[in-house]
């Protein structure tokens, strides 16, 4: 048997779930326990397809409007959050709504309201048509958030009052780029008023953090995750910018470009927030069946946040 070539595993850690994907995953699973099949679920509860089809397996029934919902079975709404007319319409059909807003989103969502009550007008850093900034802008009347994606944004930005603007973010950007915008728009806008604590989630923070310790000891990154999943796609970048030559991201083993990785003698492997452990097992096992490896954790902060579900799916049906 001819002797396999070696290579050097690095999995970085923190990776994968994170407390908001846990507690909106398990909002579905208790929804359907408690009301049984169909539960209808506003958009994908998180964006990664294992997931969203194991959860379809189980009798959810994902849709993209409340009008694809029945008005007589409950719907939950994704962890990325939503206009506040959705629950607003909810309601008025009598509908049984839960809401799956990560708690995160949902801070972001207050710290809005709460500026727009004080008269400000908000300016958003996030990426256009992402369901957290089309749910976060949406918690404000029409014009009270101006979105902006880069530095280059800024500069065009056209505002009702420059002594009475505030800015919040989404909350799975980079976190580095996003220090670029902010410090734009605080050059520009030297009165503006920034979160008091940083709207960037832990967890992206985390994994950012993670990769760009293995990036230098590393031939190439595989990120896990999504190609709609935005923290996902971050990670990839994060990990081109720290100096990998080669940054993939793969949803499954079977995405691996294995040609690419001819000669290579070390991988980093990471997962984004909405990818369960089972599918970085999955990768792992590829890399044994094709190598000789050796697997390193490279942990750069420890997770222990957990969040509640709703109190109606606390209380007995």
């Amino acid at each position: 048997m001819t002797d396999l070539p070696p290579l050097h595993l690095y999995l970085a850690a923190p990776r994968g779930f994170c407390a908001g994907v846990d507690r909106a995953i398990k909002i579905v699973e208790l929804a359907l326990q408690k009301w049984g099949a169909p539960v209808y679920v506003r958009h994908e509860i998180v964006h990664n397809k294992f997931v969203v089809d194991a959860l379809r397996a189980q009798g959810a029934v994902f849709v993209e409007e409340l009008d694809d919902c029945p008005q007589d079975r409950p719907v939950v709404f994704s962890a990325h959050g939503v206009p506040k007319a959705v629950p607003a319409e909810a309601a008025r059909r009598e509908m049984i709504a839960v809401d799956a807003t990560c708690p995160l989103v949902t801070k972001v969502h207050n710290e809005a309201a709460r500026h727009h009550e004080n008269g400000l007008q908000m300016i958003m850093i996030g990426h256009e048509g992402h369901p957290e900034t089309v749910g976060t802008m949406g918690q404000l009347p029409t014009g009270e958030v101006l979105l902006v994606e880069t530095v280059a944004d800024v500069a065009g930005l056209v505002v009702r009052d420059p002594a009475k603007l505030a800015f919040i973010t989404q909350t799975t950007l980079s976190v580095d780029d996003t220090a670029d915008i902010a410090a734009a728009l605080k050059t520009r806008f030297p009165a503006i008023n920034a979160p008091a604590h940083e709207d960037i989630c832990y967890a992206t923070t985390n994994r950012q953090m993670a990769v760009k310790a293995i990036a230098p000891r590393i031939d190439a990154l595989l990120v896990i995750g999504a190609p709609n999943s935005s923290n996902s796609k971050r990670l990839v970048e994060v990990g081109s910018a720290a100096g990998c030559a080669y940054a993939q991201l793969i949803q499954r083993a079977t995405d691996i470009d294995w040609r690419a990785l001819e000669g290579i003698r070390s991988v980093g492997i990471t997962a984004g927030a909405s990818a369960p452990e089972v599918l970085v097992d999955e990768v792992i096992d590829a890399f044994r069946a094709r190598f000789t490896t050796k697997v390193e954790l490279v942990e750069t902060a420890q997770e222990n946040i957990e969040f509640k579900v709703p109190r109606i799916l606390r209380e007995p049906a």
